[in-house]
């Protein structure tokens, strides 16, 4: 993924992926540019699932708090 991509919110990858299908399910691409299209939109794709990741660990660690509603800080690494 290039340094723009890793700036992009959830919204605009999701909303750039689909982009990218609707241009290759059209079928009017070389294939050449098929083949970099599809590559941008696994990239696109890997990129929203870690993000949806993160935010359910997020949301894990807000509910699973021992007295209730507890927030900690989350770390993207952590398991």
């Amino acid at each position: 993924m290039s340094e723009k991509d890793k700036k992009l919110t959830y919204e605009q990858a999701a909303l750039e992926l689909e982009n990218v299908v609707n241009l290759l399910e059209k079928g009017d691409l070389p294939l050449e540019e098929s083949i970099k299209m599809f590559e941008k939109g696994i990239s696109l794709v890997r990129f929203c699932n870690k993000e949806l990741d993160d935010i359910e660990k997020r949301i894990t660690i807000l509910v699973e708090g021992k007295e209730g509603l507890e927030e900690k800080d989350f770390q993207p690494n952590e398991q």
